[in-house]
């Protein structure tokens, strides 16, 4: 996944990463606000879903300390990094202040 990642993450338009555990149930209320999101905002945005416990390497580079982590990033910079879920309200905000 590593190298597939930062391909994704370099991409040109915003990318949201959700920081996400199988286990977590706080992921599992963040992960249909993220497919709200993407189906209004469509081509603008990008939202990709890890699996801390399948991608350890990932989250050890971004120092995910707690799930669920949201970032967002654009030409592989980050731009928005916080734990915690997210309504929709409050990411739309974010994506729209970008």
């Amino acid at each position: 996944m590593k190298g597939n990642f930062d391909s994704i993450i370099n991409e040109n338009r915003l990318v949201i990463v959700d920081f996400h555990a199988l286990w977590c149930g706080p992921c599992k209320t963040q992960s249909p606000i993220l497919k709200q999101v993407a189906e209004e905002l469509g081509e603008r945005i990008k939202v990709v879903k890890i699996d801390v416990d399948q991608n350890p390497i990932i989250a050890s580079r971004y120092q995910i300390q707690s799930v669920p982590t949201l970032m967002i990033f654009k030409n592989g910079e980050i731009k928005y990094k916080q734990a915690g879920v997210h309504s929709k309200a409050q990411l739309m905000n974010i994506i729209m202040s970008l």
